[in-house]
């Protein structure tokens, strides 16, 4: 007899029926009759099962010297821990597997590596049940989850698995939440302009019941800084999700992983309560420092446990003497390397997916004494208006393994259309680095010779290209500019200026004066050179001036690397002070001087002195902080607009 997923039995399938031609007498050139008594046995021979390719013998780690089984049961072992709770101190019984599928050695009721005080409560039927763990499986496994049982699950006609994410189709900053403890009430960034909003220890554990998939990765590339991360998620669409956008352990990196660094758990279907002490919706982001956890509550949008991962290397990374980067970064063939710093829209992931240079990553890296590493194992691009044309490598990027979020597609061929909002403007596509052909592997790389902050000025003012010294540097750095434009933005009627601290304090933990001083102290010791690059609008504001073209800004990305532009002529602007080259070849000399190709002097005149005001009042929030020297802190302040 065999337990079908609901738990009762059936007689198993005899297979008269299914002997080969040639059984029967009847000549083929089939191979006679399958080895299998059964169905069960028959589906069991389609799946080959993959043998570990470290030995067992003479590996070094941890578990070098134990046996495949004693090693299984200490990983169960740590994933029971990491699922003990608030009202159960330790940790479930645990089981491999589907819970329709084979079963393996359970291990029960193992104490929580961050063990905390629980209330004594009786023992209830959930105690005497398994909790099945689908761990790490490959994608192809994943897929078959998510098409079996996650509504809104389809495949493409590419091969990628399109999911929905549910009510929520981007982040939700204002419900990131950060236990404060004695540790980090002085350690991270919080009041006016921070992204922390502060909870207790008490009720990050409620939310914490609420959530099984798991998953085993890395983060950061650098061998010497890696960070081992778990997830615990309900959904295979996170789980496929995080298994692309993290480092994907080998197998004998996965056989010896330990203990995690870090673990997620994500129950995003599930609301939180509310009516909980510091819960001001039913969605909660938190993180808990001390008990190096994450929770996320009410919202399925996969991009909260990327970005929740971002926002632990902004606090653990410092704290090494590293740098960590909300950038894109390529390099050269000859070994040249540029960060790409911008907001949402300044194609930061256009600029550092190049087919000339080696992408080393589009998001987020981490600049060391040693290298600069990508802190990803995946690239997370918007797909809206995707073009094969425009942007070649993404496009074929999107193929089996590729989760594509929120898009819309044909109901009968599944082929996906890139212009269609219907759900969100922010569709999205996931996918392994290696998808791109000129991805660097390992993805690191030397010191960058350029640092290259991107902005879509929308009011027409700012220079296409502009050479800055350190201390402009660090003043466009920590003010993160960008601008708005009606259509991008429900209400937005008007160019909108946006500022986000080291363009992106969404993420930050700490002071943004304290990775300004960082940067500028590695931009030093490496003698790179900064430039401010404007992707968006000449000749007037939105609406009435025209976007700088792609292929002008192209170029100007291309003399930035090929070293010509420090060769240049230079002349200097009123107000912002910003150094613009007198010529660049390919690149209209009428552009460059966005006074020049405006008609109207006195309406550019005003529009310059309005955004020079919007840059001063952002200001103001940092200048009581210290900024490295005291000196530096002067010449930044004095980097400004002056009017």
């Amino acid at each position: 007899m065999a337990a079908n997923r609901t738990g009762v039995t059936s007689p198993r399938t005899p297979l008269k029926s299914i002997l080969t031609e040639k059984a029967k007498g009847i000549p083929n050139d089939s191979a006679g009759t399958v080895k299998a008594q059964t169905i069960e046995e028959l589906h069991s021979l389609q799946r080959k099962r993959s043998a570990p390719n470290t030995p067992l013998q003479g590996t070094a780690g941890a578990f070098a010297n134990l046996s495949e089984d004693e090693r299984q049961r200490q990983q169960l072992q740590s994933i029971s821990a990491s699922l003990a709770s608030l009202t159960r101190g330790t940790g479930p019984k645990v089981i491999r597997g589907d819970p329709g599928g084979g079963k393996y050695e359970a291990v029960s009721h193992v104490a929580h590596h961050h063990h905390i005080e629980a209330p004594v409560i009786s023992v209830s039927d959930s105690s005497l049940k398994f909790t099945h763990v689908l761990y790490n499986l490959s994608p192809g496994e994943l897929y078959e989850q998510a098409l079996k049982y996650e509504k809104g699950s389809f495949l493409t006609s590419t091969g990628a698995l399109a999911t929905l994410s549910g009510a929520k189709t981007g982040r939700s900053p204002r419900d990131k939440r950060v236990v404060i403890d004695d540790t980090t009430q002085d350690e991270l960034w919080w009041g006016k302009g921070s992204p922390n909003i502060e909870m207790d220890e008490h009720t990050f554990m409620v939310n914490r019941e609420r959530a099984v998939f798991v998953n085993d990765q890395f983060l950061n590339w650098d061998p010497k800084n890696r960070i081992k991360v778990r997830f615990v998620s309900c959904r295979a669409y996170h789980s496929l999700f995080m298994h692309n956008m993290c480092i994907r352990p080998t197998s004998e990196e996965l056989e010896n992983f330990g203990t995690p660094d870090f673990t997620i758990y994500n129950a995003g279907q599930f609301p939180c309560n509310r009516y909980t002490h510091y819960m001001t919706s039913s969605t909660s982001i938190d993180i808990n420092l001390n008990r190096k956890e994450m929770v996320i509550l009410g919202t399925q949008y996969a991009g909260e446990m990327k970005k929740g991962l971002f926002s632990l290397m902004h606090y653990l990374m410092p704290k090494r003497h590293i740098l960590s980067l909300h950038s894109g970064c390529n390099m050269g063939k000859d070994g040249d390397v540029a960060l790409f710093f911008g907001l949402s829209g300044t194609g930061k992931t256009t600029q550092s997916t190049d087919h000339n240079r080696f992408l080393i990553g589009d998001d987020e890296h981490c600049w060391s004494d040693d290298c600069i590493s990508n802190i990803e194992g995946g690239c997370y691009a918007k797909c809206i208006d995707l073009s094969k044309e425009k942007e070649p490598d993404i496009w074929n990027a999107i193929k089996f393994g590729t989760v594509l979020e929120n898009v819309v597609f044909d109901e009968h061929t599944r082929e996906v259309d890139y212009t269609d909002k219907s759900v969100t403007e922010n569709t999205r596509a996931a996918y392994p680095i290696e998808f791109i052909p000129n991805a660097k592997i390992p993805c690191f790389c030397p010191h960058p010779k350029n640092v290259i902050l991107l902005a879509c000025d929308a009011f027409g003012v700012l220079p296409p290209v502009s050479k800055l010294s350190l201390a402009q540097t660090m003043y466009h750095f920590i003010s993160g500019y960008t601008a708005l434009v009606a259509g991008t933005v429900d209400g937005i009627k008007e160019p909108t200026a946006t500022f986000s601290a080291c363009f992106g304090a969404a993420f930050l933990m700490l002071h943004p004066t304290t990775y300004a001083a960082m940067l500028a102290e590695k931009m030093h010791e490496h003698g790179a050179t900064g430039w401010l690059v404007n992707i968006g609008w000449c000749g007037g504001s939105y609406g009435s001036g025209n976007r700088i073209k792609l292929p002008y800004t192209r170029k100007i990305i291309n003399a930035i690397h090929s070293g010509s532009l420090l060769k240049a002529t230079y002349e200097k602007t009123e107000v912002f002070g910003l150094k613009i080259p007198s010529e660049i070849e390919g690149v209209p000399q009428e552009i460059l001087r966005p006074e020049n190709a405006s008609g109207l002097k006195e309406a550019y005149k005003n529009t310059l002195l309005k955004l020079a005001g919007l840059f001063k009042n952002n200001f103001e929030t940092f200048t009581e902080y210290k900024i490295g020297e005291d000196k530096l802190t002067e010449e930044i302040l004095a980097a400004g607009p002056i009017f």
